[in-house]
């Protein structure tokens, strides 16, 4: 056949079938040589930068990137710490401001404000270092070497978090500071002087929450069964139900008791002057509770997602609960109701948000409704205590029922600190008690020493207050409303 061609064709033809013969040849060679290497690369198969893995891990980066903040977790903390900011101003400012009667809307939005500056400045003096430093050695307070917020850089610090910058952690947990005495201010709402609101807040803050903050979630803290391994008390709080709402609603309690009821009490009409305010408050609670809960886990990573899903879900449902019970046993759903329901399931999940899984958080949802709606609506008429906006009912109450149902519903499954891989939980016997079932006791003894701690302090704190400053304004400016007289405005002008 080539023989039909011409020379010229010929020698086309024959360069061709010679450089098909030579490729097909390399080709051959190429493969015979890259197997040894395809063999070894399935030995040794080439691996992610460690720092790189750390970080996606929320694990310790070692020696590859000391003193380096991850962007991603940085990012999601600087988001968290203002949305617990969210919480307090607006969210709980229009909350209590919603429940009152509009003579003294101000005076409540006046107390947030002044006790975020106020607990700002206790913070960066002295309140940081003695919740989370460790100078001291000691279970009941942390130390000096973080005053007035010295060496609180964008450095991390790795007592409590590998990829966050401390100052960032200080901030946020500056947030949870600030919020915990603003929900004080419900129970005594419309008839305590801001002078004296103000001298409470900062004894109470250094006498109850930075000792409690620090025995909870300190690094040498008594009751810190997660990061401690010499814990006494094997306790876990995920993001605040003995540090936050216990110590802040059994003070209420006990606080208003002091005080006294409002004049009219139990005669004169004192509904909410304004529902709408009440649910705008109640959204922007919810909302800004995603950064309390979810960032409560320091970093962005699966506890705080599984944190998330379980603030939704136990929310939701005792919103709805209660909603509920009213439409049963008092024909209609009232929108103090669901926002009632909302508020407590929040409180209820928030020291389980990150141990619970979601059938957890549905239990605790429905339990949530249940026990404050009894608390709110019946047995706060009989005993006849005037807890203006149900701060106890809610706030006490819930988080003493969110601690007890941690101890029973936590689980290893969703939160790997509560196995023997955490070496603190392993040194304490804390993932003994999460799998064996004895945790309850230890969030029982953790209730105890809240409640002595919480009311205590507050029968003293309040007796001196009252030595010092008076607790009431003159019965004529109760009368006239808190607003005019202590702050010089109207909150609605005819």
């Amino acid at each position: 056949m080539i023989a039909d061609f011409p020379v010229s064709m010929k020698t086309l033809y024959k360069t061709i079938l010679c450089a098909l013969a030579l490729l097909g040849a390399s080709i051959q060679v190429t493969a015979q040589e890259a197997a040894p290497a395809a063999a070894a690369a399935s030995v040794v198969a080439p691996t992610a930068d460690a720092a790189f893995t750390a970080y996606v891990n929320n694990t310790d980066p070692g020696a590859a990137l000391p003193g380096v903040a991850g962007p991603g977790h940085n990012g999601f903390m600087m988001i968290c710490a203002a949305l617990v900011l969210f919480m307090t101003l607006p969210g709980l400012a229009l909350f209590y401001g919603g429940l009152v009667r509009k003579k003294n809307v101000l005076s409540v939005l006046a107390q947030c404000l002044g006790i975020t500056g106020l607990v700002t400045l206790m913070w960066w003096a002295f309140g940081y270092s003695l919740v989370f430093g460790k100078s001291f050695n000691s279970p009941f307070l942390g130390g000096t070497e973080f005053f007035f917020l010295k060496g609180v850089t964008s450095a991390p610090n790795t007592d409590y978090a590998w990829w966050i910058s401390q100052n960032v952690f200080a901030m946020y947990q500056m947030m949870f500071a600030i919020i915990t005495p603003a929900l004080i201010v419900g129970a005594i709402a419309e008839r305590m002087k801001f002078t004296a609101i103000m001298l409470f807040v900062a004894i109470w803050m250094v006498v109850v929450y930075f000792p409690l903050a620090h025995m909870v979630w300190g690094v040498t803290g008594w009751m810190n069964g997660v990061w401690n391994g010499d814990a006494v008390i094997r306790a876990i709080d995920f993001a605040g139900g003995t540090v936050v709402h216990m110590s802040s609603g059994w003070s209420a309690l006990v606080l208003c008791i002091i005080l006294g009821p409002r004049l009219g009490f139990g005669k004169d009409k004192m509904t909410p002057h304004s529902m709408v305010l009440c649910m705008v408050g109640t959204g922007m609670l919810y909302v800004g509770w995603f950064g309390f809960n979810a960032g409560s886990a320091l970093a962005a990573d699966g506890v705080a997602a599984n944190a998330f899903m379980t603030t939704m879900i136990a929310a939701a449902v005792a919103g709805f609960v209660w909603g509920m019970i009213e439409l049963v046993f008092r024909g209609h759903a009232s929108i103090l109701g669901f926002c009632s329901g909302v508020v407590a399931g929040l409180v209820v999940i928030t020291p389980a948000a990150g141990f619970v899984d979601s059938t957890g958080a549905v239990i605790i949802g429905v339990v949530a409704a249940i026990v404050p709606y009894i608390f709110c609506t019946m047995l706060k008429a009989k005993f006849g205590y005037d807890d203006a906006l149900d701060t106890f009912g809610v706030h006490a109450v819930g988080g003493t029922l969110g601690a007890l149902l941690t101890g029973v519903l936590a689980t290893s499954s969703v939160n790997g600190n509560l196995t023997d891989a955490n070496t603190y939980a392993k040194a304490n016997g804390l993932y003994k008690l999460v799998a064996e079932g004895g945790l309850w006791l230890e969030q029982v003894k953790a209730i105890g020493v809240t409640l002595v701690l919480s009311i205590v302090a507050t029968v003293v704190i309040a007796y001196i207050v009252k030595a010092v400053t008076g607790l009431r304004p003159t019965p004529e400016v109760e009368r006239q409303g808190l607003d005019i007289n202590e702050h010089g405005e109207e909150g609605y002008v005819d």
